[in-house]
């Protein structure tokens, strides 16, 4: 294989503003030749998602490892087994990692996860952020039946399936909150909201007042700001608040976003706030691929997500996902 070559994106330079073109060159390298206990994968699906504008900073609050200027992008991949030697991988097994944005990756065998081909309708499915979106609204959240719940974020990838999640778990009344008309309209007709607040329609709080006169009992924040704070407003007494993103700091351009929070409304209502993120939740991984391949078969689930086609579309998909080009997941297809 030493005469191959496959292509791979690398970040040139850390953003100062928008995420432009000029920050990313495609490169192509030789594929890699596969030593004992270590894995070749041809990818077939990378993802995007907003935590990596982040990481292209050199200093995040984020427990994960920056990019490295020079060097490829990572994120999560699907791929199939090129060869495998000394371990117990196939040439043809399917695999998810996390060495995306290349079209071939070698890892150690310990960094790679076996799927099983028939869990999932489709394989993009492993790519989905259902994981995080089930820790939110289990054990972040809480929600239970006969909830009235608030979601920000709603048209994103995690928020697009949190929705869908909340109704399966009882909900009453499931509230979204997206960026245009157009997202919350299409929230409510395919993905089983009730409402939606549209940002950039009137102040969200009076939004979200009207949309739930009787007040909210478990939110799931993607995003913070205004609308955290008009979540924590319309909050009922014992009311649970899960803080899942940040996306108000994470795609802001500048200083950060800081978010003033009524303390004393919390203490007067009992609310619980709860920062939860999945590094601490990973066992909810495989139980979230059985409920969704159930429920992609029985039609009381669905993957909203988008396709771009090629690597060297990954830099645009990454654009796209942070202006809110997209309803759901963007993925790419190497």
């Amino acid at each position: 294989m030493t005469n191959r070559t496959h292509r791979e994106v690398r970040l040139v330079a850390r953003p100062t503003g928008p995420v432009t073109d000029d920050l990313f060159e495609i490169v192509e390298v030789p594929v890699p030749e596969p030593t004992a206990g270590q894995v070749l994968v041809r990818n077939t699906l990378m993802s995007v998602a907003a935590v990596m504008r982040t990481l292209m900073d050199e200093v995040t609050t984020v427990p994960m490892p920056s990019f490295v200027v020079g060097e490829a992008l990572n994120g999560p991949a699907v791929g199939e087994v090129v060869a495998a030697p000394g371990t117990d991988l196939n040439p043809g097994d399917l695999v998810t990692h996390r060495l995306g944005w290349r079209e071939y990756a070698l890892l150690d065998a310990g960094d790679v996860q076996r799927l099983d081909a028939g869990l999932l309708p489709d394989p993009a499915g492993h790519l989905s952020q259902g994981p995080t979106a089930l820790m939110g609204i289990d054990r972040g959240a809480e929600v239970r039946p006969g909830d009235t719940v608030f979601v920000t974020g709603a048209a994103g990838g995690v928020g697009s399936l949190a929705g869908q999640i909340a109704k399966l778990r009882g909900a009453a009344r499931v509230i979204g909150s997206t960026g245009s008309p157009a997202k919350g309209d299409r929230l409510r007709k395919e993905f089983g909201y009730d409402a939606v607040v549209v940002r950039g329609a009137g102040p969200i709080e009076e939004q979200l007042r009207a949309a739930a006169p009787e007040g909210i009992d478990a939110v799931f924040d993607n995003v913070g700001g205004e609308q955290l704070q008009a979540a924590i407003a319309l909050a009922n007494r014992g009311a649970r608040i899960a803080v899942v993103g940040a996306l108000s700091t994470q795609l802001a351009e500048g200083a950060a976003v800081l978010t003033p929070i009524d303390t004393l409304l919390l203490l007067a209502r009992s609310i619980t706030l709860r920062g939860v993120a999945l590094y601490d939740h990973l066992d909810l991984i495989p139980e979230w691929n059985r409920l969704f391949g159930q429920g992609l078969r029985e039609g009381t689930l669905t993957f909203p997500h988008a396709r771009l086609h090629g690597i060297e579309q990954a830099p645009q998909a990454l654009q796209e996902l942070i202006a809110g080009r997209h309803l759901g997941a963007v993925l790419v297809e190497l």
